[in-house]
C-alpha cells in the first residue's frame, strides 16, 4: 500500500513532465487508478480497459506456450530426428525463435505508443497490449526481426495512430501488420519453406550439419493447393501438431480460449459462431461442386474443393482469426444482427479465398480486413432497418 501511495505522490509532483505518460502506463498496469467519482450515479467495477486487454492476453498464453514447443517439434520432425513434444530440445528451439519475435513486437509497438502519447500529451493507450501478443502468433517462425520491427512500426503508425489511436482505427492493427508483411515481403510470408525453422536456406539452421533443402516446411493448406493429400490425421490437425504460424495450429486451445473470452463477456459468441457457420456453408457448397463433377479432378482448385467441409475449421488460421481478430470490438460490427452478418461473411469469404487463390491458400486475414471496412455499413443498414420497423408500428398504432 505504501508503494502505491509513494508512486501516486511521485506522479503528482511530476504531473507537468513530458515523460509522465510513460510512467502512468506502468503505474496503471500495476495498480488500479486512484481516481474516484464524487457525484452522480455510477456503476463501480474492478476492471478497466487495461485489465480487459490483460484478459485477452491470458487467453492467448496457452497458444503461445504450445507454439513454442510446436516450433521445435516440427523442426526436428522435418530433419528426421523426432523428439517428444514436451522435450527440452523442442522447447529450446521455440524459445530462441519465438521470444525474440515477442520482444521486438512489444518493444517497437509500445515505444511508438509512448512516443505518440508524449507528443499528443495524453495517456498511453492500452490497445497495443493485445496487438503485441497477436503479431508474433500469426507470423512464420523464421520471420527476420528487422522485418517484424518495420511492419509493427507501419501497423501502429499508419494502421492506428493516424486514425486517432485505440478505438478509432478501422482495420485490425495486428492484421494490418500481417498484411504489410505479406505484400511487402511475400517470399518470407508464403511458400513451403517458411513455416518450419531451418527449411528456408536464407535462415541460419540451429541444427548444424542439416542442409535446408532437405527440410520441408509445407502447411496442410499449401499441400492441398498443390493437389496433395492431407498427410495428417484429424487428431493432429485439431490438437495442433502441424506446421503453421506460431499460435494458430492448435484448434483445441483456440476453442478453449474462445470459450474463456465468451465467459468473461469480452469476445462475441455471435461472431465466432456465425464465422464457423459461414465457413461450413462455403465448404459444403464446394463439396457439392466437387461431387457433381462440374470441375475436373485435374483442376488446381479440385483438392481444396473436395476437402471435407468441416476440415476447414481445423486447418490454417481460420479458428485463430475467428476467435481473436474477427471479434475485435473496435473494428467488428456493433449491432447484434450485424455481428451475425459480419461473422458469417468472414467465414464464407475465407473459404472462398482459400479455394480460388492457390497462391495464398489461407484467406482469413483478407476476409477479416475486408469485413472491417464494411462493418460500419452493415451496422448502418441494420439500424435503419430497425428504425423503419418502429416507424411502421407507430403508424399502425396511430391509425
Amino acid at each position: 500500500m505504501s508503494l502505491k501511495n509513494n508512486l501516486h505522490n511521485f506522479k503528482e509532483k511530476n504531473k507537468d513532465k513530458k515523460w509522465l505518460p510513460a510512467f502512468n502506463a506502468l503505474h496503471t498496469f500495476l495498480f488500479l487508478p486512484n481516481e474516484t467519482t464524487h457525484n452522480g450515479t455510477h456503476i463501480k467495477v474492478a476492471d478497466d480497459l487495461k485489465r480487459t486487454m490483460n484478459t485477452v492476453i491470458m487467453a492467448m498464453v496457452p497458444c503461445l506456450i504450445f507454439g513454442i514447443f510446436n516450433a521445435g517439434y516440427q523442426h526436428f520432425n522435418a530433419i528426421g530426428e523426432p523428439v517428444d513434444f514436451l522435450s527440452w530440445d523442442a522447447a529450446w528451439i521455440g524459445i530462441i525463435k519465438v521470444l525474440p519475435l515477442l520482444l521486438v513486437s512489444y518493444g517497437v509497438g509500445l515505444a511508438i505508443e509512448v512516443l505518440f502519447a508524449i507528443i499528443k500529451k495524453h495517456e498511453v493507450e492500452e490497445g497495443y497490449l493485445v496487438t503485441g501478443m497477436l503479431v508474433p502468433l500469426i507470423v512464420p517462425i523464421d520471420t527476420p526481426l528487422w522485418m517484424l520491427a518495420v511492419a509493427v512500426a507501419f501497423g501502429v503508425v499508419i494502421g492506428k495512430e493516424v486514425f486517432g489511436g485505440t478505438g478509432m482505427n478501422i482495420l485490425n492493427p495486428a492484421l494490418t501488420i500481417r498484411a504489410f508483411l505479406f505484400f511487402a515481403y511475400p517470399t518470407w510470408m508464403s511458400g513451403d519453406k517458411v513455416w518450419v525453422h531451418g527449411a528456408d536456406p536464407r535462415v541460419q539452421n540451429l541444427a548444424e550439419g542439416v542442409a535446408p533443402d532437405v527440410i520441408s516446411g509445407e502447411t496442410i493448406l499449401g499441400g492441398l493447393a498443390q493437389g496433395k493429400e492431407l498427410g495428417y490425421s484429424v487428431s493432429d490437425m485439431f490438437l495442433g501438431f502441424i506446421p503453421g504460424s506460431i499460435g494458430e495450429t492448435s484448434t483445441l486451445l483456440i476453442v478453449l480460449a474462445g470459450l474463456f473470452l465468451i465467459f468473461t463477456k469480452i469476445g462475441s459468441w455471435r461472431i465466432m459462431l456465425s464465422a464457423a457457420l459461414g465457413a461450413l456453408a462455403m465448404g459444403l457448397i464446394f463439396n457439392g461442386v466437387a461431387a457433381s463433377n462440374l470441375i475436373s479432378e485435374s483442376s488446381k482448385f479440385y483438392a481444396l474443393m473436395n476437402t471435407e467441409f468441416w476440415h476447414h475449421l481445423i486447418i490454417g488460421g481460420f479458428a485463430f482469426g475467428a476467435v481473436f481478430m474477427a471479434t475485435d470490438p473496435v473494428t467488428a460490427a456493433q449491432t447484434n444482427k450485424g455481428k451475425w452478418i459480419y461473422g458469417f461473411l468472414i467465414g464464407f469469404i475465407s473459404i472462398m479465398i482459400r479455394v480460388f487463390n492457390p497462391a495464398y491458400p489461407e484467406g482469413v486475414m483478407l476476409a477479416i480486413l475486408l469485413m472491417n471496412v464494411f462493418a460500419p455499413t452493415i451496422d448502418h443498414y441494420v439500424v435503419q432497418g430497425n428504425v423503419k420497423k418502429r416507424l411502421k408500428r407507430l403508424k399502425v398504432k396511430t391509425a
